[in-house]
């Protein structure tokens, strides 16, 4: 069933030139992932600690560093064609590292897809009165799961039709809420800083920007990556942060969800489940993809992407449906440090260091046939450089984290220190490439 059902998807290849999207199909996922609840709420921090143009001004630069990060991570996985775990095997991890990276990929995504799915189904329950909590996750996750096991194209329909539903009914929401004109008004509550109000933009989106290769892997050339970008992550900050802002202003308070309960029965259930459901499906399509590379790098095991998203999806809901992944929200923040500094690594040995983009540039459409096992100046940078950006008493932990990354690594081939094993493909392997 689940290979009738969906699409591989080149979870272990490179994405031809016949599968690659149009630039606004890519771009409207991912402005459907940035413009999330989380911003919404994140726009109210900043609204209430804020007058408007400062927030405005916040929301800005954040947007932009945010940008810089995802066009340059992002332009890798559209020249290779690779998802973020395959292509960081020749990126600075080696074939061990990718295992490790594909590993915390899935249980991040999955975690928070189990967290998102909670959120979704309380919000159902309560709306429509009939059917317990866990009932409503359960049938939310399926439904999230067929679109994800289905591929990029059923994700894509599905942003079509959740984004604009999404912003008429935030629309919606602002103009039932405000009356009052906020451009000039003060703040509501104490006073939040810019540089503080900057780290928590930066903050809210540096995970999704340092796996961008998952996404833009579909596009056509190099600018597509740019125009996405620009539409997807700065209009996207512009558009929801400030509606939160707008919020916080007028109604003296952070509480967006509250409002959203508040204001119309399923009119704000369904702002709920459209913001939910645009981002929860790649969720679990980048959990599928850091599994499916998991497999294949530490047991040489090729399995489908659809069969995984199907196994990953259902345990996720039910986990949901448990309740279970609330208790682990920390956890999952914390994997999230793990992310900047991969992105700062991959940075710096693919434009920098070089030491092994001749290989993965020459054997193009096809994927390399041999890999660096591991690195071990890499297994000191990666934990070292997040370590050191969340401890760091100045600017953002993730920036902080990705800079250092890239300036240990670049130091690292400098100096010769990038010593590594090889591993030759087997013969199976070299059969199915």
């Amino acid at each position: 069933m689940a290979a009738r059902l969906g699409r591989d998807d080149q979870a272990l290849s490179r994405v031809p030139v016949r599968a690659r999207h149009s630039w606004w199909s890519v771009a409207t996922q991912r402005f459907g992932q940035t413009t999330a609840l989380s911003q919404l709420l994140l726009g109210a921090t900043l609204g209430f600690g804020m007058r408007f143009w400062d927030a405005f001004l916040a929301l800005t630069i954040g947007a932009v560093l945010l940008s810089v990060v995802a066009v340059a991570v992002g332009v890798i996985g559209q020249r290779e064609g690779l998802s973020t775990a395959i292509l960081s095997r020749w990126t600075g991890f080696g074939h061990a590292g990718s295992a490790v990276l594909g590993m915390v990929i899935a249980l991040s995504c999955t975690g928070w897809f189990g967290v998102q799915t909670g959120l979704a189904g309380a919000t159902l329950a309560a709306t429509a009165g009939v059917l317990p909590v866990p009932v409503w996750s359960l049938l939310f996750g399926i439904v999230v799961t067929v679109i994800a096991a289905c591929g990029v194209r059923w994700m894509a329909w599905t942003s079509y039709v959740a984004v604009p539903a999404f912003l008429l009914l935030l629309l919606w929401l602002v103009l039932a809420n405000v009356n009052d004109v906020v451009l000039s008004s003060p703040a509501p509550g104490p006073a939040v800083g810019m540089l503080t109000a900057i780290t928590l933009v930066i903050g809210s989106f540096v995970v999704g920007a340092a796996i961008a290769p998952d996404m833009t892997r579909f596009h056509r050339n190099g600018w597509d990556v740019v125009k996405q970008t620009v539409l997807g992550i700065t209009a996207g900050e512009w558009v929801i942060g400030l509606a939160g802002v707008v919020l916080a202003h007028g109604l003296g308070t952070t509480d967006v969800m509250g409002v959203i309960s508040e204001s119309g029965g399923w009119i704000g259930a369904l702002v709920v489940v459209t913001a939910v459901l645009k981002i929860n499906d790649w969720n679990l399509y980048s959990a599928s993809l850091g599994l499916v590379n998991f497999f294949d790098a530490v047991f040489a095991i090729r399995i489908s992407r659809t069969q995984v998203t199907v196994v990953v999806g259902c345990a996720g809901s039910v986990l949901a449906a448990a309740g279970i992944v609330h208790q682990f929200s920390h956890f999952l923040v914390l994997l999230g440090v793990v992310f900047p500094p991969v992105a700062g690594i991959m940075l710096a040995e693919y434009y920098v260091v070089r030491r092994w983009r001749g290989e993965i540039i020459s054997t193009r459409p096809n994927v390399p046939r041999s890999a660096p096992s591991w690195v071990p100046v890499t297994v000191v940078i990666w934990p070292a450089s997040a370590v050191a950006g969340e401890l760091l008493p100045f600017g953002q932990s993730g920036v902080n984290s990705l800079v250092i990354a890239f300036v240990l690594y670049v130091s690292a081939g400098r100096l010769d220190l990038l010593r590594m094993r090889t591993r030759r493909a087997t013969n199976r392997e070299m059969k199915a490439a």
